[in-house]
């Protein structure tokens, strides 16, 4: 075994970088044996891969976890972006408007999540998605598993759709286009809403607007039913019923009987859960359903799904006014 791992590190072409060859090379043996990859052009690429300390100080400060509620929501419901989100509405008013009514998902919520991951393409990262997957697959141990395995996603990405893996970027964990998809949703998620023959989440609004509702759709959004409403409480009553995890561990009956005094309609075994956030005055507390949590599925936070939430309202009438 020792002879054989020696023989790999020479096979590896000159890596200009910090990583440890032997990570590389059994990666790229992990990979070429599940997919039938060129090694060649797996080590290849795998040798332009830069471990960046950025990406690492990055992800180590995400501003669901440094920041409350009301700061969290300051960066993203704020005159500029509301009205850049209804400038990007009318532009696309004919595909959202198709979308929400072949899959059910409100225009405002899919521009919220593109005004939130990029500013409506704006900010779509600048980090180059090799560096930046390589990066965290071996040298952030905490989520090296997981992004070893969205490294490998990419790389099948990059043959299928004929992306360049070197030039491609994106952001610090490697999610990539104005709808900010990692490999694996990419591949699992994204469609080609132009009908094309191509799949671009850069450039083709079409295509990038069929995904994300897509993604929501694939997730179980439920058609003109609420997404959340804040519920006025003491925190004494509240505390017992919020869970640490991100599910839907509560009922309507269970809030109903415990005189928490929610507005939904709905039978009592209907799935829901209470949190609270932080504001500017002290807690406040809210009561989400299915597709408060569909929305936490693009990403694991509640404060981003109250964002997406708020911010798409604040589009949607800002539209109408228009």
């Amino acid at each position: 075994m020792r002879i054989l791992l020696c023989l790999a590190f020479f096979l590896v072409p000159a890596i200009a970088t910090a990583f440890d060859p032997l990570q590389i090379n059994k990666f790229a043996d992990e990979v070429v044996s599940r997919h039938a990859l060129d090694r060649d052009w797996v080590v290849e690429t795998l040798g332009e891969a830069k471990l960046q300390q950025s990406i690492l100080d990055a992800i180590s400060r995400p501003a669901e976890k440094t920041r409350p509620w009301h700061e969290y929501r300051a960066l993203f419901i704020n005159d500029r972006r509301i009205n850049d989100g209804a400038a990007f509405y009318r532009e696309h008013r004919d595909t959202l408007e198709q979308v929400a009514t072949e899959c059910g998902i409100p225009a405002e919520i899919i521009v919220a999540i593109l005004g939130i991951e990029t500013h409506y393409g704006q900010r779509a990262g600048s980090y180059r998605v090799i560096d930046a997957l390589s990066t965290l697959a071996f040298a952030y141990p905490p989520r090296a598993a997981f992004f070893r395995s969205e490294l490998e996603q990419f790389l099948l990405l990059a043959r299928e759709h004929d992306v360049d893996p070197v030039a491609v970027e994106g952001s610090y964990a490697g999610a990539m286009g104005a709808a900010q998809f990692i490999s694996s949703s990419y591949r699992r998620y994204a469609v080609d809403s132009s009908g094309d023959g191509s799949i671009d989440l850069w450039s083709d609004w079409r295509d990038v607007i069929g995904s994300v509702a897509n993604y929501l759709h694939t997730f179980g959004w439920r058609r003109h039913e609420p997404i959340t409403e804040m519920v006025v409480i003491e925190s004494a009553l509240a505390t017992p019923f919020i869970g640490e995890k991100l599910e839907l561990d509560r009922s309507l009956g269970e809030l109903r009987q415990a005189a928490i005094p929610v507005t939904a309609e709905g039978g009592d075994d209907q799935p829901a859960m209470l949190f609270e956030l932080e504001d500017t005055d002290g807690p406040v507390y809210w009561v989400g359903y299915n597709n408060f949590y569909v929305i936490t599925r693009y990403n694991r936070s509640r404060m981003y799904a109250m964002a997406v939430h708020d911010l798409g309202a604040e589009i949607a009438s800002r539209v109408a006014a228009r």
